[in-house]
């Protein structure tokens, strides 16, 4: 399904959380457009701002935190009732540049076996390419789009890569109607990477258009140091594991079963030894292999399935 040659039937659907340092930035970039803001709970003056400044904008609040991508899947939800052809997803710190949507519909009407279409990332500024969007593009990923801007070739219309980050996807309908909405496996990180698995699975491709740009606004923020053991040790374990064992292109579930067992074994042998600190830190592990293959399991069957996964009401439309 193509789309229209303009942006009017496309919403763009932004999640908020706290999002006051980059929310008139991010809402003034989006000016011309239908925007539906889905709003964790924010504890800040974000929903306020917003119904003062900007009331033609579709919020919806949330009582809690859904995550990232439950979130947007009420929001794409939302957008499809409303009409929408397309949506088009953009983080609370990113902000289009003028007609970046327009140019995306145009190229995709040329290229409609793309699911998903992104900008160029900037970083905050727009001085510089955004240092994860680099890697996106590296060669390995696409040998063409260094080369091509370097050596000053004409620039091809779209630039397929495996992966590019969801803070600014166009998606349109089709793409939702097959591979649906966000895994709600996933809280916050990640969820855009799996999407991505399920949407190669599907058949579909991914594309950056190098005529068009979003920049980013994350620049300042320093990442923690992780400690082994710690809450967030487990917690990126856990979505390392979602990630590998539930890409629905490779059946692997019996790794994360071995894993398991290993685990196990490994936990006897430090019981042996008396290092009770191992042990704990075993017993942590075991628990979330445990939950996590049932729960991976079931994720794979579901969204190898092309429907409109987590996103129920999509199926009768």
């Amino acid at each position: 399904m193509s789309l229209e040659n303009s942006a009017h039937r496309t919403i763009v659907i932004i999640v908020t959380y706290n999002a006051m340092p980059w929310l008139q930035k991010c809402l003034e970039s989006c000016i011309g457009n239908k925007v539906v803001v889905v709003d964790n709970n924010s504890t800040d003056k974000t929903l306020a701002f917003i119904k003062e400044n900007y009331p033609e904008v579709i919020v919806i609040p949330q009582d809690k935190n859904l995550g990232f991508g439950q979130a947007n899947n009420i929001g794409i939800h939302h957008a499809v009732a409303l009409g929408a052809d397309a949506v088009f997803l953009l983080n609370q710190d990113a902000y289009l540049h003028k007609d970046a949507i327009k140019k995306l519909i145009e190229v995709h009407k040329n290229n409609p076996e793309y699911g998903i279409l992104s900008p160029v990332h900037l970083n905050g500024t727009g001085s510089k390419l955004d240092k994860n969007f680099s890697t996106y593009v590296a060669y390995r990923n696409n040998p063409d789009f260094y080369s091509d801007f370097v050596l000053k070739k004409s620039l091809s219309e779209i630039y397929e890569v495996p992966f590019v980050n969801a803070a600014g996807w166009l998606m349109p309908k089709q793409i939702l109607e097959t591979v649906g909405g966000f895994d709600p496996m996933f809280f916050h990180y990640g969820e855009d990477e799996n999407y991505c698995q399920r949407a190669h699975y599907h058949g579909f491709k991914i594309g950056i258009v190098p005529t068009t740009f979003l920049q980013h606004d994350r620049e300042d923020r320093v990442m923690p140091q992780i400690e082994r053991g710690s809450s967030a040790y487990f917690v990126r374990m856990e979505r390392s594991l979602k990630l590998k064992y539930g890409n629905i292109n490779i059946e692997n579930i019996d790794e994360l079963k071995k894993i398991l067992n290993r685990r196990k074994r490994n936990k006897l042998k430090a019981t042996l030894k008396m290092n009770f600190a191992e042990v704990d830190f075993l017993n942590k592990e075991i628990a979330i292999l445990t939950k996590l293959i049932p729960e991976i399991r079931n994720s794979k069957e579901i969204n190898k399935k092309p429907q409109a996964n987590y996103l129920k009401s999509l199926s009768s439309k």
